[in-house]
């Protein structure tokens, strides 16, 4: 018999460490090949990990919430062979920081808060908060870091940004306890936040304070869609095995209308816009425990059975644990369709640093007037929260006009 050490797994190109949610196998437990051992927690995305190899679970080297760096052991397996003691192969630290820059991740060199010559490694998370709250390269290289190599984290950027913001604290009576009678009004449930809500909380927060958030909505008639979905719908889910809905349409006609207003798929770096000439599409899913939104990367390259296609698989990925952080990073624009659950209208917060999101609400039959007649249409309302701050109100409505005219425009003889 020998012990292999199992790893804290590369999540992805600057991913550094992650946090142990849950053992889903206890000491002692026999695991098959890539049986699903534990789940782990990144600053961007839950996901479940199986185990590298099969054997038996001897030992737990880390607990649940415990914050581990790549390559760290994290359990031992007991599997069949010699007995010697052999390790499964870590990224090497070389490897993790040597990676291909996207468009965002130049931008931040150039960012004039983060300006500066420094062999200090800093992941685009990093760079991003530092570049967003003002924090310069200077101050930055002076940040003591705890993750690996003295490295700073996003918890550690966000501690200096809290402390910093606090100020010389002033002293101030103490507040009378509350503890006995502020659910005084009836019994009471008290539910600690998991990681994914605490994540969601915080994003949220930081968008709107970052960003001048402004909605707009217009109502589209989904006649012709809907006739393409109803005329397809059987041959299309007997061929693909899933059903065609609204999305993939609206994700067409979302990066049409984006090429025609390039400002809508930008974002703010300091006093400068990034222009982005390439179109990775955040869709917004909903999953068991908050909000995920994995991109469909470089849209603009998929026709409609593509977009349709792509859309069913990062939505069951994402449902089960089964996305990898990179596909939640450097998204353009984003969708969010609430209209799935039933609601009609709704003004989502804007994805940072995106610039604007396009909100989805549910189709339904409705009397309007065509050509003096009234008829019933399907139809559905779409919003768009901009960020006042580079979008104005023309612009966004013309956008917005622009993605319900095509969505009008569909041969209704469409084949998918």
């Amino acid at each position: 018999m020998k012990t292999v050490e199992m790893v804290m797994p590369k999540m992805g190109e600057s991913i550094t460490e992650g946090t142990i949610l849950k053992w889903l196998k206890k000491e002692g437990d026999v695991v098959g090949n890539d049986e699903i051992i534990l789940e782990i927690s990144t600053d961007k995305v839950d996901s479940e990990i199986p185990t590298p190899v099969p054997g038996k679970l001897v030992k737990l080297l880390a607990s649940e919430g415990d914050v581990v760096e790549v390559g760290k052991p994290i359990a031992l397996i007991e599997v069949e062979g010699e007995a010697e003691e052999t390790l499964t192969e870590p990224v090497a630290p070389e490897k993790r920081e040597a990676k291909i820059e996207t468009p965002d991740e130049k931008s931040n060199i150039k960012s004039k808060n983060t300006a500066g010559r420094t062999n200090r490694f800093y992941t685009p998370v990093v760079l991003n908060i530092a570049r967003e709250h003002g924090v310069p390269m200077n101050e930055l290289e002076q940040l003591e870091g705890s993750g690996a190599g003295g490295r700073v984290t996003k918890k550690d950027i966000l501690r200096f940004i809290e402390e910093r913001e606090k100020g010389p604290k002033v002293a101030t009576a103490a507040a009378p306890a509350m503890e006995t009678n502020v659910f005084a009004g009836g019994p009471s449930d008290i539910i600690a936040m998991d990681n994914m809500r605490k994540r969601i909380a915080e994003h949220m927060v930081h968008s709107k304070q970052t960003s001048a958030h402004v909605s707009l909505y217009t109502e589209v008639d989904m006649q012709a869609v809907e006739t393409i979905i109803s005329r397809n719908k059987k041959a299309f889910k007997e061929r693909e095995g899933f059903s065609l809905t609204y999305t993939p349409f609206i994700v067409e006609a979302t990066v049409k209308a984006l090429k025609e207003f390039p400002f809508l798929n930008a974002s703010i770096d300091g006093d400068n816009i990034v222009l982005k000439k390439y179109y990775n599409i955040g869709i917004a899913v909903a999953v068991e425990k908050g909000l995920i939104v994995p991109n469909i990367f470089n849209a603009d390259s998929k026709n409609l059975l593509g977009l349709a296609r792509a859309l069913y698989d990062v939505a069951m990925r994402a449902r089960s644990k089964k996305l990898k952080p990179d596909e939640i990073m450097n998204g353009t624009f984003s969708i969010s369709n609430f209209g799935v659950f039933g609601t009609v209208v709704g003004f989502p917060i804007i994805n940072q640093p995106q610039v604007a999101i396009l909100g989805v609400g549910a189709v339904k039959k409705r009397p309007v007037v065509i050509n003096d007649a009234i008829a019933i249409r399907p139809i559905m309302y779409l919003s768009l929260t901009i960020d006042h701050r580079l979008i104005d109100g023309a612009m966004g409505s013309q956008f917005l006009e622009r993605v319900r005219e095509y969505l009008e425009k569909y041969d209704p003889a469409m084949i998918v």
